[in-house]
């Protein structure tokens, strides 16, 4: 059992598995299989596109109260399940170093004179992808605030409650955050169900 990254306590009930993708290989075809991994044979897994209805987008799962969520990093696919309740959940990976993005800076990627860290961006790309929008939401619009017990929320204009999100445990040099939208629920709501551990799953190849 790996610890969550950065502190995070307790440790959500957020099932997570990654692997590396094959040269060649469809990073989705290694991602629908961890996924499947996680779910077990009979879940039906799907993606959508809401802007185009291409196979891509917010996974959805058959089993009611059970929400899916895919993020690659390099050549790291990285899945993650859990029956936190929401309307919307979402990770994001990113390499903890990475010499073109690191050469390049984030300067100014949350809004202009913006510094943040890797973390900071894959905070709030989870939290856009658990709205099931993603960057079509400009990313500087998005307030991220830490929380005592080591989990964050972050305020996206237009909805009426805050997500709540974690750092997780991933695979090793790799960032790995997660994001869960109430819906209708409060915050209190949620965190009150946080309270079980769950163990990552990991796998060197696919």
């Amino acid at each position: 059992m790996t610890e969550p990254a950065d502190g995070a306590n307790p440790p959500p009930p957020i099932r997570t598995a990654w692997a590396l993708v094959p040269a060649g290989e469809p990073r989705r075809d290694i991602a629908r299989r961890l996924l499947r991994d996680l779910t077990g044979p009979d879940v039906r897994i799907w993606q959508v596109c809401p802007e185009c209805g291409g196979p891509h987008g917010p996974v959805r799962l058959s089993t009611a109260g059970l929400r899916g969520a895919v993020a690659y990093a390099g050549t790291i696919a990285v899945a993650a399940v859990t029956d936190l309740p929401g309307s919307g959940f979402g990770i994001d990976a990113e390499a903890a170093v990475d010499s073109r993005r690191d050469a390049a800076g984030l300067r100014g990627v949350l809004g202009p004179g913006s510094e943040p860290s890797v973390r900071d961006w894959v905070r709030v790309e989870a939290a856009l992808k658990a709205t099931g929008r993603g960057l079509r939401i400009d990313p500087s619009t998005v307030v991220v605030s830490p929380d005592q017990d080591g989990s964050w929320t972050a305020t996206v204009p237009g909805l009426p409650h805050p997500l709540l999100g974690w750092d997780l445990a991933g695979p090793p040099a790799v960032l790995l955050s997660a994001a869960i939208l109430p819906g209708g629920r409060s915050i209190g709501a949620l965190t009150g169900r946080a309270g079980r551990a769950a163990e990552p799953r990991h796998r060197s190849s696919g």
